[in-house]
């Protein structure tokens, strides 16, 4: 019953409030007619609105009666958003580093003893990575077919072009708490900094059914170590002295 007049804009707001971590579908239909009743003269109008879902509905003399336009809607619930300590990744320049980050996911579905998702944390283990295993491990007790997605989000492009070839990130290994839902997914990180350096990332967890994760990160690449010393040998006062050494060249 909401009237409209010519090139008048309408705003339809849509409320989401997850209660539990999986996605939700619906859609938007508008369906709008003609105040007096009339028909729209019937055009074929195929090459207009692209991209637009729509339908109509014909009348008796083949004049349009109403035009009905339908919106898909997804809702993905985000875990809240709070203080949480960044797991901290450190490296020194011109070295190599592997850390196990451990993130928990509350409220994933499904699971029948699944909860709302109340907080989430990030820790770091310091104990290397012995073998990256291609599988993800599935321990007792985690009997869904749940699946994830994950990638690392920076601050801007420049930080992207920086770390995008310096980390890399695989997923080793998951499990859940059969009494509390709780997914632990345990990730292998790899840290190659070329030069020092701090920039921050989030890494984004989402889940197949819905739902999405964010872990603060922090990467910290520390001075190099020493190449070497230079020792110059005075040959008297007011003279000059001389030493040579040759520097190399990692790429052209």
């Amino acid at each position: 019953g909401t009237r409209l007049a010519p090139k008048e804009k309408l705003d339809i707001p849509v409320l989401f409030r997850p209660d539990t971590m999986k996605m939700y579908e619906a859609v938007v239909v508008i369906h709008v007619m003609r105040e007096n009743g009339e028909n729209w003269p019937y055009e074929d109008s195929a090459e207009s609105n692209k991209g637009l879902k729509s339908s109509v509905t014909v009348g008796e003399n083949g004049g349009i009666q109403g035009i009905l336009w339908i919106y898909p809607v997804h809702g993905i619930p985000e875990a809240p958003q709070q203080k949480l300590v960044p797991a901290v990744v450190r490296c020194r320049a011109r070295e190599r580093v592997e850390k196990r980050v451990e993130v928990l996911l509350t409220g994933v579905v499904p699971g029948a003893n699944a909860m709302p998702a109340p907080r989430n944390s990030a820790v770091v283990n310091r104990n290397k990575a012995a073998n990256i295993q291609e599988e993800v491990q599935v321990t007792d007790g985690f009997s869904t077919t749940v699946e994830f997605l994950y990638e690392l989000h920076y601050q801007s492009n420049e930080i992207k072009s920086q770390l995008g070839a310096l980390v890399g990130m695989h997923l080793i290994q998951r499990e859940r708490d059969t009494e509390s839902g709780i997914i632990t997914l345990i990730f292998n990180i790899v840290f190659a900094p070329n030069k020092p350096m701090r920039n921050e990332a989030i890494l984004i967890v989402q889940c197949t059914t819905g739902g999405v994760w964010k872990f603060p990160m922090l990467f910290i690449a520390t001075e190099p170590k020493v190449d070497g010393v230079i020792n110059i040998e005075a040959v008297g006062l007011n003279k000059e002295s001389v030493v040579g050494f040759k520097l190399t060249s990692q790429t052209r």
